[in-house]
């Protein structure tokens, strides 16, 4: 008996129709993910709606200065680059060397590379040596890096930030898990004591929504520093 055709969820089949409406792919960005695979990073890119979410918030807040904590293939970057203003920068921080390359390159050939900076090593001794050198404050802080440093991340997020920056942290429901307040899970752990942060916070107003497509249920906090 022939095998019945397997069905996608129903939420992945709307997101790929509202990504194939609002977030057409290109050459550029398809060449970054099949460069991205050819080079065996981790298939744990930002999806092309929220790729075009974080255009979309880089063009709502007209920010010229961006900080982006986790680089990987550089994806995300292009989405967001490709919406900064005239004289708009992006700093780029991403742990690996190697997945540092494979971002220039694809950053390079999608003709952007005059607008985005990247800094490699360990981003809690990058952002230090980012603060000392005046880099600085930011319009729109992405972070999408380790979670378990996430809450270190946030504070150095709030240092490098002024009134009306936004902030966004990628990837805050950790499949279900992060209501799981037992958990020793590295990841959940740091992404629970993130969120706790943000909402004593006095200085952010702040959310987080879960979401469900291509990636699954995931989801993701955002928030404004208000002084």
């Amino acid at each position: 008996m022939p095998r019945k055709p397997i069905r996608e969820p129903l939420w992945t089949s709307v997101d790929r129709y509202f990504g194939d409406l609002l977030a057409p792919s290109d050459d550029k960005l398809e060449a970054a993910v099949k460069a991205n695979r050819k080079a065996r990073l981790p298939a744990i890119d930002v999806s092309p709606l929220q790729g075009k979410f974080l255009q979309v918030l880089v063009q709502i807040t007209q920010a010229k200065r961006v900080l982006e904590i986790g680089t990987l293939g550089g994806y995300s970057t292009i989405w967001m680059a490709r919406a900064l203003p005239k004289g708009g920068r992006i700093i780029s921080l991403e742990f690996s060397a190697r997945h540092a390359e494979v971002a220039r390159a694809n950053i390079h050939s999608a003709g952007l590379l005059s607008r985005v900076e990247i800094r490699v090593g360990p981003a809690l001794e990058c952002l230090p040596r980012l603060k000392a050198s005046g880099a600085g404050p930011f319009d729109l802080i992405f972070i999408d890096a380790d979670k378990e440093n996430n809450p270190h991340y946030l504070r150095w997020a709030l240092k490098l930030s002024h009134r009306g920056t936004v902030i966004v942290i990628d990837n805050v429901v950790r499949h279900g898990s992060v209501i799981e307040a037992k958990s020793s899970e590295p990841d959940v752990v740091g992404t629970r004591r993130c969120l706790e942060m943000m909402a004593r916070e006095p200085r952010l107003s702040a959310v987080a929504l879960q979401t469900v497509g291509v990636k699954g249920l995931d989801g993701f906090a955002m928030a404004v520093v208000l002084r």
